[in-house]
């Protein structure tokens, strides 16, 4: 039996996702203790037991442990393959992070996998859901994993409410993902999107955020009005290049102008272009898994390393044999990603 000490590195709620679909994924026995020990709030929340939840029923594996609170959790993988699941965290717990999980656990389906989930879909401390469709889901692609997301409903804090759809083919061989050069900025694109708020908070901050990148880039953003029982607005940006993309987003929140949101979402991915990274760091954290089971040698740069990243290294050390190369240079860090070539 495996055991991991979950307060180590980042010591979140990532550690606890990622080891719940190896150890699913790799039939290892597993158990988790310490489980976000120095966090405000210890132990599992709704959004954790959720995605522990949802992989255990993909998988038919035994968890106990797994309730809001729990420092502890001991997984007892199983060999279901179980196809379409539907699923409500009852919060407005990240739908994303739940998402993460459960595709890492579907690596060797061999039917597609289909998600039902309702929870929030743009929520503090997570990816937004439209970071998929536009960010990871391409990248994921050229290493021959196919997957779609369909958003049919917003779920903001404090309600949730928040509708999607995730769709994932089989998924056979992984192919290395090199990401040493971006090669030629081919557009920058967005989306702003508002729901039960004043149209004018998503024009301030499509106005603003315009303004950083003028004279210098054009860049489209697309205006969404949407209906759903919460409200909230925030902002997705993109930066496509020849061979990657960068990434910024942000929320709307009380005591942050929609200006300010505008601003800061440009200035973030602006700093993230002019920085020489080739990913930006939350998208480094979610390819990380799938580099580790490539068929060869993955690289990638980022501007800074997170403790995320470092926690997401070691987790994939636990479980998997594969061996990361860091190397400080100028325009960031360089990642390597090793499989096969584990100690």
């Amino acid at each position: 039996m495996l055991e991991i000490d979950s307060s180590r590195g980042e010591g979140g709620g990532q550690m606890v996702r990622t080891s719940v679909a190896l150890a699913t994924l790799t039939g290892t026995t597993t158990r988790l203790t310490r489980i976000r020990e120095n966090r405000p709030t210890n132990g599992l929340s709704k959004q954790h037991t959720t995605a522990v939840n949802a992989v255990a029923t993909m998988t038919g594996s035994k968890v106990t442990g797994n309730y809001i609170g729990s420092s502890e959790l001991l997984i007892e993988p199983g060999h279901d393959q179980v196809t379409d699941i539907s699923m409500d965290i009852g919060s407005a717990g990240s739908i994303s992070l739940v998402i993460q999980a459960t595709m890492l656990a579907a690596r060797n389906y061999t039917s597609p996998f289909t998600l039902d989930l309702v929870g929030g879909t743009n929520v503090m401390w997570a990816p937004p859901v439209d970071s998929y469709p536009m960010v990871l889901f391409p990248l994921m692609k050229r290493m021959g994993i196919n997957a779609e997301l369909e958003i049919l409903e917003r779920g903001f804090y404090p309600i949730g409410g928040g509708h999607v759809k995730l769709k994932m083919d089989p998924i056979g061989r992984i192919e290395p993902l090199a990401l040493d050069d971006l090669g030629q900025l081919k557009g920058l694109h967005g989306i702003c999107f508002v729901q039960h708020l004043s149209d004018r908070i998503g024009s301030d901050m499509i106005e603003a955020c315009k303004h950083v990148f003028e004279p210098q880039y054009d860049i489209d953003i697309q205006f969404q009005r949407t209906e759903g029982t919460s409200r909230g607005a925030g902002m997705v940006l993109v930066a496509e290049y020849e061979n990657g993309i960068l990434s910024s987003n942000v929320l709307s929140s009380k005591g942050h102008s929609p200006q300010q949101s505008g601003l800061d979402a440009a200035s973030d991915l602006l700093q993230e272009m002019s920085a020489g990274s080739t990913v930006d760091i939350h998208t480094a954290d979610q390819l990380l898994p799938y580099m580790a089971m490539a068929e060869g040698k993955s690289s990638f740069i980022v501007s800074r390393i997170s403790k995320h990243l470092l926690s997401q290294m070691d987790t994939l050390e636990s479980f998997l044999d594969v061996r990361f190369g860091v190397e400080r240079k100028d325009d960031g860090y360089h990642f390597s990603v090793n499989p096969g070539e584990g100690n």
